[in-house]
């Protein structure tokens, strides 16, 4: 049996994405970050924003051209998402209906912003899935939410565990906003914001919510772009300290620092791939390996370990990249 089907023992492994999202919101950004995963490969995912990005009037011009540029082969790899306008705009149902009416085959998901709830997320997806069968999508389009209200931080379980939900994402400005004053702008940003008692509930409550259906969580955009070393302590934070598995990026030279915070390191693959190796041969019975127990619960932890470091493209040891590269059987 393939290691996946013994260790999940039929249920539904949980989704990874590439660790990094990074949002662009004009044109020229758009055209620079497909540049840049043409060279570094699928490693990170790209979000072409309309809700920040479209100039005010240029709306439907702007979906326009973001449908242009997904069709386009510089999208090598189909792995750009467009944020679209949130539910209540009057631009939501036109950008539905020019971007997946337009980009279907290309999309790779599409991103909800401020919802309020888990019945406001199923009315979206019920529309976007609309568009998606009128332009002859065979797949169900993989939809990402922005947890950035009260409303969607009370329902973020309700929210995660709709079936075409995929991520969950904190908007810290939106969140913080929200509170009219009551939190300080300081805990937008670091430390405050892995600190303060209302920011740190609504990500571990959001966090907590994705892993319990096996869903991504994705944290906050670091708005200091000049200094390198904060996005890759935030990263390194959101990761160890939070249970975030992605993050936001907004400039270019944060998107290497994320992708090293959350890619596991040499010596935790190494771990993992000796003690699935004993595992396998002992028929996935428990094993003792340095004085320490492991049996299927540990291993589905290094499985896992060893699915990340496949996404970020770490050359694995040829024992892993055997375990990992061995063709699951069809469900």
């Amino acid at each position: 049996m393939h290691p996946s089907e013994v260790l999940f023992q039929g249920k539904r492994q949980p989704l990874l994405l590439p660790a990094c999202d990074h949002y662009a919101g004009s044109e020229k950004l758009m055209l620079k970050s497909m540049a840049l995963q043409q060279e570094l490969g699928p490693l990170f995912d790209i979000t072409f924003d309309c809700e920040d990005g479209a100039t005010a009037g240029a709306e439907p011009e702007h979906a326009q051209m973001i449908v242009r540029l997904l069709n386009d082969d510089g999208n090598r790899h189909n792995r750009i998402g467009v944020r679209v306008h949130d539910v209540a705009s009057p631009f939501f149902e036109g950008d539905l209906a020019v971007i997946v009416g337009g980009a279907a085959q290309r999309l790779a998901y599409i991103v909800l912003p401020k919802v309020h709830g888990a019945a406001e997320v199923a009315r979206a997806i019920k529309s976007i899935n609309q568009h998606a069968a009128k332009a002859g999508r065979a797949t169900p389009l993989p939809v990402h939410v922005l947890i950035e209200t009260h409303g969607g931080l009370r329902e973020a379980d309700a929210i995660a565990a709709l079936p075409q939900v995929e991520c969950l994402s904190f908007g810290i400005m939106d969140f913080v906003s929200s509170h009219y004053g009551a939190i300080p702008g300081a805990a937008m940003r670091t430390p405050g914001q892995f600190t303060h008692p209302l920011v740190v509930r609504a990500k571990l409550e959001m966090a907590a919510a994705c892993h319990a259906h096996g869903k991504v969580p994705s944290h906050n955009v670091t708005t200091d772009i000049k200094d390198s070393a904060v996005v890759a302590n935030d990263a390194q934070r959101a990761a160890a300290e939070f249970g975030f598995t992605r993050m936001w990026s907004i400039h270019p030279d944060q998107i290497k620092p994320i992708l090293k915070a959350f890619t596991p390191r040499l010596s935790e693959v190494n771990e993992a791939t000796n003690i699935l190796t004993e595992g396998k041969n002992a028929s996935w019975g428990p094993i003792a390996q340095n004085g320490r127990l492991h049996d299927r619960a540990s291993y589905r932890y290094y499985w896992t370990v060893l699915q990340r470091a496949k996404l970020a493209g770490l050359a694995l040891p040829d024992a892993a990249a055997a375990l990992v590269n061995d063709p699951q059987p069809a469900t």
